[in-house]
């Protein structure tokens, strides 16, 4: 029924689940939770990353180089082979992150340019972290061609009128369960505005539980509370908004 389209399962503490991978697939299912998209945040990681859920064929990966992990340049060469993999669905995170992480923009940039490119090369879409870097994140995907393959900022706490500009390159906006925060009206407002057909909800797990599990490690079963507050926000029935975001992840991910 749901699917959670952006998690990093391999950054799960798994103690708190009898240390078994299973059980956090179990507890997601229980909540209706049937697919997953685990995102990558650096090359080095990636193959246990992929180890971890190839035995899932219900969890995909993505494979990419997170802004706030960018003290060097991404290898191109490197991205391109391990994005090859049949069960990489999507490059990155990739993207700015002027707030955390000053010091490095400029890294940060040119890693981003990269994955650009090879996201066409590869035609696969664009999973995009922007925090405080609206303008600068739009033109580096006009200037890539970035609309030919698309895309999702994910985990959106940015302006409306970005969101406009992301989805008039055919990218879909992502909520997390940020929206679910007392301080969040801002992103509620937005979240109005959003169409439906460009909508995906996720969990970015294991950070920023949404309520009522504050306090708690984030994980994919929650992305049931997201979507209900969403549903609750816009108007529409849980189911609407299950079916929409699910067929919106399939239009954008899988293609097939």
């Amino acid at each position: 029924m749901f699917i959670d389209s952006h998690c990093h399962l391999d950054r799960l503490n798994l103690s708190l689940y009898d240390n078994d991978l299973a059980n956090v697939i179990g507890n997601a299912k229980a909540q209706g939770v049937n697919e997953m998209l685990c995102v990558s945040v650096d090359l080095k990681s990636y193959p246990a990353m992929l180890d971890t859920i190839n035995p899932y064929a219900f969890i995909h990966a993505s494979c990419g180089q997170h802004p706030l992990y960018q003290e060097d340049l991404v290898n191109p060469t490197l991205l391109e082979e391990y994005c090859h993999n049949d069960k990489v669905v999507a490059v990155g995170e990739t993207g700015l992150d002027a707030f955390y992480a000053p010091e490095t923009i400029d890294v940060q940039t040119q890693s981003f340019i990269e994955h650009v490119e090879v996201a066409n090369k590869v035609n696969k879409p664009l999973i995009i972290h922007t925090r405080d870097a609206r303008q600068q994140t739009i033109d580096i995907l006009k200037q890539g061609h970035a609309d030919k393959v698309g895309g999702v900022l994910h985990c959106f706490t940015e302006s409306y009128e970005m969101a406009k500009q992301a989805m008039d390159l055919g990218f879909y906006i992502s909520i997390s369960g940020i929206v679910t925060f007392k301080n969040a009206k801002e992103l509620r407002e937005t979240v109005t505005k959003l169409p439906l057909d460009r909508l995906l909800i996720e969990t970015d797990s294991p950070y920023l539980a949404p309520v009522p599990h504050r306090g708690k490690e984030n994980q994919p079963a929650f992305v049931k509370d997201v979507a209900e507050f969403i549903a609750n926000l816009k108007g529409v029935s849980v189911e609407t908004l299950a079916e929409t975001t699910s067929q919106n992840f399939r239009d954008l991910f899988i293609k097939s």
